[in-house]
């Protein structure tokens, strides 16, 4: 493994010095630029299937930078990767991270509705999960909404009998993405059960295959 990796290492620093040359430089690359290069190696990402008698929660928040029009969006899958419930709606003028936290949310109440008690929470924003995890965290929310939803999410989870909450990169969290991108071009909430939109379904059956996307930022 040592041998391995001080390969890749060299051929990073390979490729500087030649970027270098051809610019002109006689300045030889830092090891600092060496270690950016190697850590831009592209990640392989798969969605991965719940336990058996499990349900999965992907979620996602979306905001339009400009415009502050934010939509949310998720879908629940069972152990066989099928589809069960998908929802996608605007939520106004919001930031992602409300964004984020509203999309948990809302997933976490058509949990309820459903009464699915065994359920698997996964998404792409590492902060907000991390402050859902550890509860302790929660004084370091300044925004009066954000605290609202954690709340009402950590009143939720505990009524449910098992639960694994989980971060994944956005590869692995392409139908939840889709689908709250599809919320930017609804008027009312959506909410598809057992078939999802023709936008979501070849994702839907690629995560089901196992598909590797590759993550390259």
């Amino acid at each position: 493994m040592h041998s391995t990796l001080l390969v890749l290492m060299m051929l990073a620093f390979t490729n500087l010095w030649r970027c270098q040359i051809l610019a002109g430089s006689t300045t030889k690359p830092s090891s600092f630029l060496v270690l950016r290069n190697y850590r831009k190696e592209p990640i392989p990402v798969t969605w991965e299937k719940p336990r058996i008698g499990w349900k999965k929660l992907n979620f996602d928040g979306s905001s339009k930078g400009k415009s502050g029009k934010a939509t949310i969006g998720g879908v629940i899958r069972n152990h066989k990767a099928e589809f069960l419930l998908g929802f996608a709606e605007s939520i106004g003028e919001a930031n992602s991270t409300i964004a984020e936290v509203t999309a948990l949310r809302r997933g976490l109440e058509f949990v309820l509705e459903n009464e699915w008690s065994h359920v698997w929470l996964e998404g792409d924003a590492k902060a907000i999960l991390d402050v859902i995890r550890k509860r302790k965290q929660m004084n370091k929310i300044r925004c009066k909404e954000v605290q609202r939803h954690v709340s009402h999410i950590n009143s939720i989870i505990p009524k449910l009998d098992d639960c694994i909450i989980s971060h994944v990169y956005r590869e692995g969290n392409r139908a939840a993405d889709k689908l709250a991108q599809l919320g930017h071009q609804q008027d009312e909430p959506r909410i598809w059960r057992y078939i999802p939109p023709d936008e979501v379904v070849a994702i839907v059956h690629e995560d089901a295959e196992g598909k590797i996307v590759i993550r390259r930022r």
